[in-house]
């Protein structure tokens, strides 16, 4: 494979230039499979099938009240 020229280089910046910067929202997206990722919350996407996605919703006040119990145990960025 050949070495880009320097103009390749340079439309290849500009290219990704104008791609979007990440700005810490979160993306939500439908699979192929069926499943729903959730993009923005690391490096690599959350994805769980509809059933997966009630069960945790239904239980988010539970989820609360476990990490207020187990903040002084969690890793916390300051």
């Amino acid at each position: 494979m050949a070495e880009p020229t320097y103009e390749e280089l340079k439309a290849r910046l500009a290219e990704l230039e104008k791609s979007p910067r990440r700005t810490g929202s979160l993306e939500f997206r439908v699979g192929e499979k069926g499943g729903v990722s959730v993009y923005g919350l690391g490096r690599f996407p959350v994805t769980l099938y509809y059933e997966q996605w009630q069960r945790l919703l239904e239980a988010s006040e539970k989820l609360r009240e476990f990490l207020e119990e187990n903040k002084s145990k969690l890793k916390l960025k300051e």
